[in-house]
């Protein structure tokens, strides 16, 4: 077995977004046109290796082939070790959320399938085994996908200590489907707004407050006085609570409280009219939490359960939690925000995400629209 050694990497998603692409070009002729980086000439100018093919995935094999041939090495540690080896280095610059997350999709998916092969036996067709299997599963593509994701950024460490040829190369990640979210729509809301008006409490005003400012449920119920300031009208995202998995026998999930899940999820939100007057009904301690009034919190499962009871004492449909942030964002476009202070407001990195994910607009809100259409026909 070759010597282990260990390198500095960054997290799974990362890795994807770093790692090398195909550079494949649809040329004037018809024919498709790659290239590998072959290191610099000379002048210190990039040289390149150029591979043709009648279509992308022509190419794309071409150029798998030739990778394959140069990586020569072979290795007999199994995937279940390499996974081992690629997490101890990692572990200590990750989240430990994400160290979670990992060890989750590698217990209860990749080392069931792929533990016990060497790596240098791994395939590009088994791992779209995998991935056929999986579906099968009922996974959906974008599960598959985060899964992959990872399995990459294990081979890419592989290929760093172990020098074998990449098994993950050229393989494509399944297509995203863009999730859909059920909203409540405005009388809905108007029924939600006027419930908690009529039924106040530290639960109701965390919705309220959810829904007027869109913060996560995980900031909601990490949430203290402290993080709002009534005099200045400001409250400030510092961090997230979840319950995550354990690798011990003894106890199988901890409830956490951390840092937001982004830089730009750390944030300050100026506190709207509206909410002054529930939030200093229900003033507590400084280090007494929003949601509970005392010094031990209510968890994200415990108030997406009492969400739930509310909507259904309402005679409201099931939404999920996560709705209102949607609810906020959509309302917000529909009150004429600028959608870069929205993204900020959001904790979102750009404003790509927040119209892509976050902005849903209803059928009268559309004809609305089409009605402002006025040509001469």
């Amino acid at each position: 077995m070759a010597t282990r050694k260990y390198v500095k990497i960054m997290s799974a998603e990362q890795e994807e977004n770093q790692m090398e692409k195909f550079n494949i070009y649809h040329r004037q002729d018809g024919r498709y046109e790659g290239r590998i980086a072959r290191g610099k000439n000379e002048q210190g100018k990039p040289k390149y290796q150029y591979i043709f093919g009648h279509t992308k995935e022509e190419v794309q094999k071409k150029i798998t082939e030739i990778r394959r041939q140069e990586r020569t090495e072979s290795c007999a540690e199994t995937v279940a070790e390499l996974f081992a080896d690629w997490y101890q280095n990692n572990k200590h610059r990750i989240k430990e959320s994400t160290g979670a997350n990992y060890l989750m999709k590698a217990n209860k998916h990749i080392l069931p399938f792929f533990g016990d092969i060497a790596i240098d036996s791994v395939t590009d067709k088994e791992i779209g085994s995998f991935i056929d299997q999986k579906r099968k599963e009922g996974l959906s593509n974008r599960y598959i996908s985060d899964i992959i994701v990872l399995i990459k950024s294990v081979f890419k460490f592989a290929v760093k200590i172990y020098h074998i040829f990449n098994p993950t190369e050229g393989i494509s990640l399944p297509k995203k489907k863009k999730s859909e979210i059920t909203l409540l729509d405005e009388n809905e809301q108007q029924k939600l707004q006027q419930y908690i008006a009529e039924n106040a409490n530290p639960t109701t005003t965390g919705i309220a407050l959810s829904m007027s400012t869109g913060i996560r449920i995980g900031e909601l119920c990490a949430l203290q006085w402290k993080d709002i300031d009534l005099e200045k009208r400001i409250l400030t995202v510092r961090k997230t609570m979840q319950r995550i998995q354990c690798s011990t026998d003894t106890v199988k999930t901890k409830l956490i409280i951390t840092e937001p899940k982004s830089e730009t999820s750390c944030r300050t939100i100026p506190i709207p009219e509206c909410m002054m007057k529930l939030l200093q009904n229900f003033k507590g301690k400084h280090n007494n939490f929003v949601l509970s009034g005392t010094e031990k919190p209510v968890e994200p499962r415990v108030m997406q359960y009492r969400f739930q009871k509310i909507l259904k004492n309402a005679k409201l449909p099931s939404v999920h939690f996560h709705a209102l942030r949607h609810i906020f964002a959509s309302n917000c476009i529909r009150w004429g925000f600028d959608v870069k202070a929205l993204s900020e407001l959001l904790g979102h990195s750009n404003v790509e995400i927040t119209l892509n994910l976050y902005v849903h607009s209803s059928f009268d809100q559309k004809r609305a629209y089409m009605n402002q259409v006025s040509l001469n026909f």
